[in-house]
């Protein structure tokens, strides 16, 4: 079959795919239609923390599937019970309202923000504040909180009330904060926007300013949450307390799944008919959710993923190769800053069978299942060093 004919003939052109087309996963490699063999360093951009066929996962997802598919928000739902229970456990926050993706999540996440203030404060004081070259999603309102204006053209009207300000930029955050905004909403480590951790001087501060004045402090963990980067959540290696998390990506396992996480501020702020989902809390995708829990927070599991975090870089960078600026990011969730262009580098890489992503022009991503080995990320990089 012409794969690229077929999708072209019945899709929207909304993506620009790699010339493959991915049909089995083992373990933590992928197999294509031809029945190559790549060993995955994108996890489905951060998906498959469990990479493909995690007897644990797949056993809980056919239980599951044999038992009950849908029923909606009607009726109490025993697989979200579970799950909500070990993420609130896992996360030390009080309530959780589960949807469908990442966008879902912000969205939600921004109306909870919202009527936190005006219950307390009334109207004119609805602004979000989020960081240039952050990404929080493609729906209107989470396109709008997205601080890049490449994705904002043809789009417009934008829902009003959002402004940005430079990463690590606290004085000015602070000119900002004046009296009409209700949250500040950033990625612990911005994703999209090139894998650049935020300073830890600035997000405390911006974190103390913001509980100085009532103003929310919201974190966008779509891509850095659920143990990716050596850390149960990105914000964890800041040492502050977010009022409203979100979670998406690798929650799921490989379902489509998004977390709203309410601190003691906003737990209570969401009252009947304010938000709802028809999908969200799907008890299929929720028991993906509660495996992949069980697996995360096991004893040792997030402090693997650090270490082997660290022997990406630490080979990496012990190439000495000319063409490799930088190698930044925590855990699993890393930037390589090239000389030349990511694209480039990505297509050799396939050709030689590792699959990789790209952030931006300069910046090949790698965002591997958080069960790759050690041998494997040891075979990957040497095949990937000749690519660059």
């Amino acid at each position: 079959m012409d794969f690229k004919e077929k999708w072209n003939e019945f899709f929207m052109d909304t993506y620009g795919q790699l010339p493959i087309a991915l049909v089995k996963g083992e373990g933590n490699c992928l197999i294509d239609s031809e029945g190559k063999k790549y060993i995955d360093f994108t996890s489905g951009i951060g998906v498959s923390s469990l990479g493909y066929g995690n007897e644990q996962l797949k056993k809980g997802l056919k239980d599951q599937i044999d038992l009950l598919l849908h029923t909606s928000n009607i009726f109490f739902n025993p697989v979200a019970i579970e799950a909500g229970e070990k993420l609130i456990k896992a996360s030390k926050l009080k309530k959780v309202f589960f949807a469908n993706s990442g966008a879902e999540a912000n969205e939600g996440a921004i109306k909870l923000a919202r009527k936190y203030s005006f219950d307390k404060y009334g109207e004119g004081r609805g602004k979000i504040v989020s960081l240039k070259q952050s990404f929080h999603g493609r729906t209107l309102a989470a396109l709008k909180a997205t601080g890049q204006e490449k994705f904002h053209n043809y789009f417009f009207p934008f829902p009003e009330g959002f402004v940005y300000v430079e990463k690590n930029n606290i004085e000015a955050l602070k000119e900002q904060l004046d009296g009409t905004v209700c949250a500040v909403m950033m990625e612990a480590i911005q994703g999209e926007g090139g894998v650049y951790p935020l300073d830890e001087s600035f997000v405390k501060d911006a974190v103390a300013l913001c509980k100085e004045k009532d103003v929310l402090v919201i974190f966008d963990e779509v891509q850095c949450g659920v143990g990716r980067t050596g850390k149960f959540f990105g914000f964890e290696h800041f040492n502050v307390e977010p009022d409203i998390v979100t979670l998406a990506k690798g929650l799921g396992g490989g379902l489509p799944i998004g977390a709203i996480l309410a601190g003691e501020k906003t737990a209570g702020v969401f009252k009947k008919g304010d938000h709802g989902s028809t999908f969200g809390g799907n008890p299929v995708a929720l028991k993906g959710a509660s495996v992949v829990l069980d697996v995360v927070t096991s004893e040792g599991f997030i402090d693997e993923v650090a270490k082997k975090g660290e022997l990406i870089k630490n080979i990496i960078e012990g190439f000495n190769i000319p063409a490799v600026k930088e190698v930044r990011g925590k855990g699993l969730m890393l930037g390589i800053e090239l000389e030349g262009e990511s694209k480039d580098v990505q297509e050799k890489a396939l050709a030689k069978g590792i699959l990789t992503l790209t952030a931006g022009a300069k910046v090949l991503r790698l965002l591997p299942p958080l069960t790759i080995t050690e041998e494997e990320i040891k075979a990957g990089l040497e095949v990937l060093k000749e690519c660059f």
